[in-house]
């Protein structure tokens, strides 16, 4: 069966395969660099890569990625629209359906932006006619995030000896400690996810679809304790396939309030750092403010802003 549509001088239709990446990459994105070795990794398949055309010029595209094999997308990362935003409404009314199992509510919706996005009329106005396509087949903003990066020769705080640090011990020890500080949590995902289900659900899930799938050891975890040994919080150091990262960084509810934030992401900084990596990054919500307000202090820099949107 063609997915191809049609409707007046608009043609629809997914790539034909990876000798049109070309093609899809015509419209600038700062991922565009990624896609072919996506497609190479299976995180990518040509049917989750659609494109809106007139005659032979694209003027909308949409993407999907998933982890590598996974059967469905888990995230749509990729909207450009060129020109009227009806084009862009059309594009997604013909693949969304394809793209998506029946019944299934589509992946989240996440686009990088210049951490200045607002100041520049021109980027405004393309992330407003995104957000309206968008919204007009029933996605909602879900948050906005801040993109943070450390840049190699950025100094990192020396040990206060107040905590120690050692690996992980096995899985559950980390499980039960994500599930400790979900208590309080200020991160919208995390907020969403426990209207859904029980702390112990969410931390298993994200130990299963994000930890076990990092690209690196678990011995580059750690967890932080008083002297005594009493476990204080826990920081995860990861690559994810793409860059170095920060991936999780928490202190337990019994233990905030004293700072131990800053010697436990200096901690996670200097497992990278002692890697030799060129950049470190991370992300936490706009709204997360003593989380931003860690990162900052602790030299990292955000080098761009996120737009993510969900249909409920």
């Amino acid at each position: 069966m063609s997915l191809t549509s049609h409707q007046h001088d608009l043609t629809v239709r997914p790539l034909t395969g990876p000798d049109e990446l070309d093609l899809f990459n015509s419209l600038p994105y700062v991922i565009n660099d990624e896609v072919a070795d996506d497609l190479a990794t299976n995180r990518r398949r040509p049917e989750w890569l659609w494109l809106a055309l007139r005659g032979d010029r694209v003027v909308a595209r949409a993407g999907w990625w998933s982890q590598a094999g996974d059967e469905h997308p888990l995230l749509m990362d990729i909207l450009d629209i060129d020109g009227d935003i009806d084009d862009g409404v059309r594009l997604l009314e013909t693949a969304l359906p394809t793209v998506v199992p029946t019944g299934a509510t589509p992946p989240e919706y996440c686009r990088c932006l210049p951490a200045d996005w607002r100041d520049h009329e021109t980027t405004r106005q393309a992330v407003d006619v995104r957000m309206g396509a968008l919204g007009r087949v029933g996605a909602k903003l879900f948050v906005e995030r801040l993109r943070l990066e450390w840049r190699p020769g950025t100094p990192i705080p020396e040990p206060t000896g107040r905590l120690a640090f050692r690996p992980v011990g096995d899985p559950g020890e980390l499980i039960e400690l994500m599930t400790l500080v979900l208590d309080g949590t200020l991160d919208a995902h995390s907020r969403d996810d426990l209207t859904r289900m029980t702390p112990s659900q969410a931390a298993h899930k994200q130990y299963r679809d994000e930890f076990e799938r990092f690209a690196s050891p678990p011995d580059w975890w750690r967890i932080a304790t008083l002297p005594d040994g009493e476990p204080v919080g826990f920081v995860t150091p990861a690559h994810n396939g793409y860059n170095p990262i920060i991936g999780y960084l928490g202190v337990v509810p019994a233990h905030r309030g004293n700072g131990y934030i800053h010697d436990v992401l200096a901690a996670g900084t200097r497992v990278l750092a002692e890697q030799n990596v060129p950049r470190i990054r991370a992300a936490t919500d706009v709204g997360n403010t003593p989380m931003a307000a860690a990162f900052a202090q602790a030299g990292y820099v955000t080098f761009e802003r996120r737009i993510d949107m969900t249909w409920q």
